[in-house]
């Protein structure tokens, strides 16, 4: 939203609800200490039926929002447990929502990755921790190529999140390799022939 240039976040928050009426869609909570999340955070669930809360995992002073999260969970408010990068953050979060309240645990495999370690068998893992509360679903969270949509569905993840432009790339699921080499070496003749090079 801040790349977009919102301003007004309540505002858009109504906005976007007044078009997505039976789709859930996360809202999260913008402050640092857990008094003011669980203000927030009963505010952002007043919005709608379909509003999910997204609560950090940890404050920015590392934190755990734990106590807040059993809280919320226990109060019946859906939520949304984001920035999770490891498999103690699962199981804290596993023993912090109520089995009776439905919760979104996502789990950030592309900042995983990133870190040159294979998400896979973090997700696999997450899924066993999480398979006892039928109310809780494991969401693949910052993707980072088409592959990880193929990848995040053979491992039985029940969501993931992906960016317009990876949903882009779908057109290219199955396509003809020689094909696809051809199209690349005409994109770099083209890129090189616009730039004016020649020697």
């Amino acid at each position: 939203m801040k790349k977009d240039g919102v301003k007004d976040y309540v505002a858009f928050a109504k906005d976007a609800l007044s078009e997505i009426k039976n789709l859930p869609i996360s809202f999260e909570v913008f402050t640092d200490d857990f008094e003011s999340m669980e203000r927030q955070a009963r505010e952002i669930g007043s919005w709608g039926d379909n509003v999910v809360i997204k609560i950090p995992v940890t404050n920015t002073k590392g934190e755990p929002s734990y106590d807040l999260i059993k809280k919320l969970s226990g109060d019946g408010m859906k939520l949304n447990i984001t920035a999770i990068l490891t498999l103690e953050q699962i199981e804290n979060v596993a023993k912090s929502i109520d089995r009776n309240t439905p919760a979104i645990v996502s789990l950030f495999a592309g900042r995983i990755a990133d870190t040159g370690r294979d998400p896979i068998p973090y997700i696999k893992e997450s899924l066993k921790i999480l398979k006892s509360n039928e109310n809780a679903e494991l969401l693949w969270a910052s993707s980072r190529e088409l592959l990880n949509i193929f990848q995040a569905e053979e491992c039985g993840c029940h969501i993931i999140t992906v960016t317009n432009d990876l949903i882009k790339k779908l057109s290219m699921v199955d396509k003809d390799l020689k094909e696809l080499s051809l199209d690349t070496v005409k994109m770099f003749y083209n890129d090189a022939s616009s730039a004016g090079y020649s020697f």
